[in-house]
């Protein structure tokens, strides 16, 4: 393939499998622009797709395991349980997609941004994060233990019910977003603003990760509720 900084090729209403999107690629001699095509189901692992654009795709169940989606651009696309683990994916962009129960563990993801994207029940374990962003997006019931969110700003993400043991999330500032029943275990919230977040579910015992975060008047009288205290004015 040529540099990937080349305008793509632009390919509409296809299905396509993997033989079929190999020839594209061969032929164009530049990335590619797919729209409005069906690569549901495709085994696409460990092709070159780099700097490929993806817009309304149907990508569910399909298969971009080990592949190189460097500085691929995804918007719009539907992809309920696609495979990502071990695939290059840095510095790409994913906008408006459902990916829930994605694979992504192992990934490379350093760089890249999800805003308006749906990931419940998506598995991020091992994967590389250094530069991930998320905006506006579902992560309930996701898979992020250990991740790093330190010194982010978090808006409006949705933890509800995620595994999120041992993520770092200390200094960040989430504005709105949910860490409703998510579990906490071995997190890190030094200097982190929760003022805005959903903490519902958190128990008084279940609040010692959170030492020396700031959480506002009404998310203290609710941890108190739990004691059968009520706080008056």
């Amino acid at each position: 393939m040529t540099d990937s900084a080349s305008s793509p090729q632009l390919i509409t209403w296809q299905t396509l499998g993997r033989a079929a999107l190999q020839a594209l690629l061969d032929e164009a001699g530049a990335p590619l622009h797919l729209e409005d095509c069906d690569l549901e189901g495709g085994d696409f692992s460990r092709l070159d797709l780099r700097g490929c654009h993806f817009t309304r795709c149907a990508i569910m169940e399909a298969s971009f395991a080990g592949a190189a989606l460097g500085d691929t651009h995804w918007s719009s696309c539907r992809g309920r349980q696609a495979d990502f683990k071990a695939a290059d994916v840095t510095d790409s962009v994913f906008e408006k997609c459902d990916l829930n129960n994605t694979n992504w563990r192992r990934a490379k993801l350093g760089a890249s941004s999800f805003t308006h994207c749906k990931l419940t029940g998506a598995h991020l374990e091992d994967a590389a994060t250094l530069g991930l962003t998320f905006a506006d997006t579902l992560l309930i019931g996701a898979f992020l233990q250990g991740m790093s969110f330190r010194k982010c700003l978090l808006q409006g993400l949705d933890f509800s019910d995620a595994d999120l043991v041992g993520a770092d999330f200390r200094e960040a500032v989430f504005i709105g977003g949910s860490l409703r029943n998510a579990n906490l275990q071995d997190c890190r919230f030094d200097g982190t603003d929760l003022r805005e977040v959903d903490l519902g579910g958190l128990k008084l015992i279940d609040a010692r990760p959170f030492r020396g975060a700031t959480i506002s008047s009404a998310q203290a009288a609710m941890l108190l509720h739990e004691l059968g205290l009520t706080v008056l004015d």
